[in-house]
């Protein structure tokens, strides 16, 4: 996986990418939350691993800003010098942390961790791909919400998103649908345009 290392300790900083590239992964290692967080906007980090105690932005306050940017999930994984309190870890849940570990870090511990953050990413990419996906009738076309009832594509999408269809024809539906039933009923209908609405101003045939 792609990982983002933050550390500000020239030792452990030297330490943690060793872990990192030992076990596999390919290492991006950033020495304040600033940089981090440019860096984290360039993309495709979906790993944090971040000290906590930091001049400036510290881990907690780059995991905040990472929640409330939202998109992909990015696990995060705190690192501690210091034991962590039951005080501490509801503040570091409340950010959004999702895992802990404490100085010296235990490359074998690490591994694990980042073992569950592989399949949590993996998951969350499953969801989101079949959240893409919309329940459609081949025949009517209406849509199947989340409680299994059919109703058309327009109060679909009001409902969800709260858009607003306008209405016109294309032009295929136009010469295939359009003209067709015009004609039965004796109507010349004037030609449009294919970027503009048929006009639907006619001439009765004599």
């Amino acid at each position: 996986m792609k990982i983002l290392a933050l550390e500000d300790q020239a030792i452990a900083a030297m330490r943690l990418t060793a872990v990192l590239n030992a076990l596999g992964h390919e290492v991006e290692l950033v020495r304040d939350g600033a940089t981090a967080w440019s860096q984290f906007e360039a993309g495709g980090h979906r790993v944090i691993v971040s000290d906590w105690r930091m001049p400036g932005i510290d881990g907690l306050d780059l995991c905040r800003m990472i929640r409330q940017r939202g998109g992909d999930y990015v696990y995060f994984i705190l690192i501690s010098s210091h034991r962590i309190t039951k005080e501490n870890r509801q503040l570091a849940l409340d950010a959004g942390v999702d895992d802990f570990l404490v100085k010296p870090i235990d490359p074998e511990e690490l591994g694990m961790r980042l073992h569950v953050a592989g399949r949590i990413i993996g998951l969350s990419a499953q969801v989101k791909q079949l959240e893409s996906f919309i329940p459609i009738c081949s025949y009517c076309k209406k849509i199947r919400d989340d409680h299994k009832y059919w109703q058309d594509i327009e109060s679909y999408f009001n409902k969800q998103q709260g858009a607003k269809f306008s209405h016109g024809v294309c032009p295929d539906c136009h010469d295939r649908v359009l003209v067709p039933q015009l004609k039965a009923l004796g109507i010349d209908e004037p030609l449009a345009s294919d970027n503009s609405p048929v006009a639907l101003t006619a001439t009765r045939v004599k």
